[in-house]
């Protein structure tokens, strides 16, 4: 029987793009997966068939070659199918579809598997003040984690004894399948993947391994480090499993709020309140910054809202050079109480602004009227 188009067998046009023909790829193998077809022959073929589309027109050059020449042009003898370069990317389908990898029987599963395993990060939230970012820090930290059993070094096995190879998977960590033309391998449900059985667990660590234990440790925090700042620690998380590296840390940075300043960035704000006589005849007054005071000059005649910008007194740049500014508002403040003598020398200025406002309006009348 001759094969049928492998472009009708995926159901796409000749210029499909990969990413269509994989898509179709993946809805044909749901559909006729022997899994999901269990003793249907004609499905079982259909998928067979399916596959062996995909892994042509998946790589470019056997694609070319099948749209010169047909099914001649990737024979046996003009090229190779099942083993084409793309057939890589079939397993890998079939992996994220139904949890399996080395469908086909390839062989490359059947070697003894790494059990190896990456221990895991970890994260510290740490709290620390506007001050402390500004001057940088070192944060005694203590993490709780999982650490190598010093007792029986990772092994998980009591003193005097070894771990055993699993008998059930021979030491791969995998147990394989056959499912008609094709094999699956799965993770061996005895060892769970690693390989090897402990039959005598070790009593501190009761055969996994690790123990749990508080790391104290010193973390220096950089100079301008703001809220979500993250700072890795390399090798200061878990320990790995059967001798795999340790995970990592990472500190991830809150800034805890201000009493006067408020943070944008690497710049600072505060809000600066003066009296009605400072703002009206001018002043010298003394504005907080992180370190110290600075003294600006309040100009004659300053209105609420009034900003300054002290250069350089904000924050130092992470990881930059500099710092940012410091931007300060001000806010004339309107007295609640008054001193008789304060009250009686507003009293006098009322009368003196009132009559200032009296001559502004006969003055006003006068330009009306000549124009």
């Amino acid at each position: 029987m001759s094969k049928r188009d492998y472009y009708e067998v995926l159901g796409v046009s000749r210029t499909a793009t990969d990413q269509e023909m994989k898509s179709a790829y993946r809805r044909l193998a749901v559909k006729y997966h022997p899994d999901k077809n269990p003793g249907d022959s004609s499905a079982e073929e259909k998928f067979k068939e399916a596959a062996e589309a995909y892994s042509v027109l998946a790589d470019a050059n056997q694609r070319q070659r099948y749209d010169h020449f047909g099914h001649a042009g990737v024979s046996s003898g003009a090229g190779q199918t099942w083993g084409a370069p793309g057939f890589g990317g079939i397993e890998d389908i079939l992996g994220d579809l139904f949890g399996f990898g080395d469908v086909f029987g390839s062989g490359r599963g059947g070697a003894r598997r790494s059990t190896a395993q990456r221990g895991a990060d970890l994260r510290y939230d740490l709290e620390i003040t506007l001050e402390e970012a500004y001057a940088g820090m070192t944060a005694q930290l203590r993490i709780p984690r999982l650490e190598t059993c010093e007792t029986c070094k990772g092994n998980g096995a009591a003193a005097g004894s070894q771990p055993e190879t699993c008998s059930n998977c021979q030491g791969s960590g995998q147990v394989r399948y056959q499912q008609g033309f094709f094999s699956v391998a799965r993770t061996c449900s005895v060892c769970r993947g690693a390989g090897r059985v402990v039959k005598n667990p070790c009593a501190d660590c009761h055969g996994a391994g690790r123990v749990e234990q508080e790391k104290q440790m010193e973390v220096k925090i950089p100079a301008g480090v703001e809220t979500g700042s993250r700072l890795r620690v390399q090798g200061e998380g878990e320990s790995g499993t059967q001798s795999g590296p340790a995970g990592d840390l990472y500190v991830v940075i809150h800034l805890a709020e201000h009493e006067r300043f408020e943070r944008q960035g690497s710049n600072l704000y505060v809000s600066l309140p003066i009296t009605f006589a400072q703002a009206a005849l001018g002043s010298d007054v003394f504005v907080p910054t992180i370190e110290s005071e600075e003294k600006i000059k309040i100009p004659t005649g300053t209105q609420t809202g009034t900003v300054f910008r002290l250069k350089n007194k904000g924050m130092p740049v992470l990881g930059g050079r500099g710092h940012g500014d410091l931007f300060v508002s001000v806010s004339v403040v309107t007295p609640t109480s008054l001193t008789r003598e304060q009250r009686k020398l507003l009293e006098q200025l009322a009368v003196v602004e009132n009559k200032d406002l009296e001559d502004k309006g006969l003055v006003d009348k006068v330009r009306d009227i000549f124009g």
